[in-house]
């Protein structure tokens, strides 16, 4: 079963010491949606191609143990496309291709990680005002 990770979680780990791509990695599968802004570092991998490039994604991400996966909410695109690569990447781990690794789901998506961290660029980058709106009260 797959876990899920809080934005206040996963923004200690991008402030950690922790290196992007050797020790976690964000994957994004948000589609056209994703232009307004992303997390700082993360990888887009469209959910519209997401299944066709799984394998190509797992032998590139193999050797990295943290891997978060988000869309917009987290409720639909983000969980299955993750459940997805933690299948591909647990069946190279039985097969003594991979090394052990967790897959997580950033809990609320991007719209509650942008609505909460957007003012810090070591968190939110290319965020649009005129895509999010102004604060809600």
């Amino acid at each position: 079963m797959l876990r899920y990770i809080s934005a206040d979680e996963l923004a200690a780990i991008i402030k950690s010491d922790k290196v992007p791509m050797k020790d976690y990695l964000v994957i994004d599968v948000r589609d056209d949606d994703r232009d307004g802004g992303n997390i700082t570092g993360s990888h887009s991998a469209p959910s519209a191609q997401f299944y066709v490039r799984v394998n190509d994604l797992v032998q590139k991400t193999k050797a990295v143990p943290t891997v978060v996966f988000h869309c917009a909410l987290s409720q639909v695109r983000g969980p299955q496309a993750a459940r997805t690569y933690a299948e591909a990447r647990d069946q190279l781990e039985g097969d003594g291709e991979d090394i052990p690794h967790q897959v997580l789901i950033l809990r609320g998506g991007f719209s509650d990680f942008q609505a909460k961290f957007k003012d810090d660029p070591k968190l939110v980058e290319n965020w649009k005002k005129e895509v999010w709106g102004t604060e809600w009260i």
